[in-house]
């Protein structure tokens, strides 16, 4: 691993000379591939270099140590300077070994998400709306731009179903998380005997795909249609025939948009959720050759997974997946998400680590 890190060392040495050279400099293109290069081998070096100042410590105390002869309050400061950078040895290691874990090339992506109603009728529409609240709260509080692409409203303000974006730096890697079925177990306003009602909603986060990845072939794979734009109860909110509905025929995939006047403005989105769905549903048959690996990790990402609560009389959400439960219900539905996905992401890391160490 030490090999490893001193190969890095160099890679990272020789990017940041390159990174100064006139023919980088004035190619836009490269330059950008290069500072990106940088900036994921940063993390990595700089650590190394912590370890390699610890480990320099070690090896000094470790040499006055074997020589003898010291006095003894000398000998007790060597000591205490041996076992701490010890210590700092196995922390940092530890830490190397995370940052050296494969990156998901989807981490740096913006993502779309498409929240869905399930069981539960309007007070699964309402519980929609929340977390489409919670998540757009969450985007602002990382300065991520947030745009609706396309929503069914209910009467009661609710969401039948509601896709949005979310552009930010590391938006998938924070959000990837919260793909599956996420539950309420609450009281409903609608109910005048007080019991409580479980409700279901989907939640699926995809990676944005660019063109690049995903080209469509538009006269041969897609059917568009063009129909006018409704709002809840069946109101119509534009009486221009400016939403746009795409059927992929190869697969049978359907998107709808009709948040923007501008027909094209729409087909653009459409597009954009199509694109980005065909590539979730091809890293899903990638994923399912190897399943045994996706099952020492953290959840599937599976729409169909159950993978929270949120309990109202408790004020509680339970995340099943690693069985974390707080106490804190109001606080994480406003925004404030870090803990919970925190606290998947080491689990994340953990399941990888140990998958890692047992191959």
């Amino acid at each position: 691993m030490i090999e490893k890190l001193k190969n890095i060392e160099d890679k990272f040495a020789e990017i940041n000379q390159r990174l100064m050279e006139p023919d980088v400099v004035n190619d836009q293109q490269l330059y950008r591939s290069y500072m990106k290069e940088f900036a994921e081998l940063s993390p990595i070096v700089e650590k190394f270099g912590e370890y390699k100042k610890a480990q320099e410590a070690f090896d000094e105390a470790k040499e006055l140590l074997d020589a003898g002869g010291l006095d003894k309050e000398f000998k007790e400061m060597v000591q205490a300077q041996f076992s701490e950078s010890k210590e700092d040895m196995e922390r940092l290691m530890g830490e190397l070994k995370i940052l050296l874990l494969p990156k998901d090339p989807n981490d740096s992506k913006n993502v779309i998400v498409e929240i869905r109603g399930g069981a539960g009728g309007e007070e699964a529409a309402l519980f929609a709306n929340s977390l489409y609240r919670m998540y757009t709260l969450y985007a602002a509080s990382k300065g991520w731009n947030t745009e609706v692409i396309n929503a069914n409203e209910t009467e009661l303000g609710g969401f039948k179903e509601i896709s949005f974006s979310i552009e930010g730096e590391g938006a998938y890697s924070r959000l990837k998380y919260e793909s599956g079925v996420h539950r309420v177990q609450r009281v409903p306003e609608t109910e005048s005997q007080g019991r409580i009602h479980t409700s279901t909603v989907t939640v699926a986060v995809l990676p944005e795909a660019e063109e690049v990845e995903l080209e469509l072939n538009e006269e041969k794979d897609l059917k568009i249609d063009v129909f006018r734009s409704s709002g809840a109860g069946g109101q119509h909110i534009n009486k221009t025939s400016s939403a746009i509905r795409i059927t992929h025929i190869p697969t049978g995939m359907v998107v709808e948009c009709q948040d923007e006047r501008s027909q094209y403005k729409n087909k653009d989105k459409a597009l954009k959720v199509l694109r980005s769905r065909l590539l979730e549903q091809k890293q899903r048959e990638h994923d399912s050759e190897i399943a045994s690996e996706r099952r020492s990790q953290v959840g599937t990402g599976d729409r169909s997974e159950r993978i929270r609560t949120y309990n109202f009389p408790e004020g509680r959400i339970s995340d099943h997946r690693i069985g974390l439960t707080i106490y804190r219900l109001e606080y994480i539905l406003n925004g404030n998400l870090d803990e919970v996905i925190d606290a998947l992401a080491t689990a994340d890391q953990a399941a990888k680590l140990s998958a890692q160490e047992a191959v």
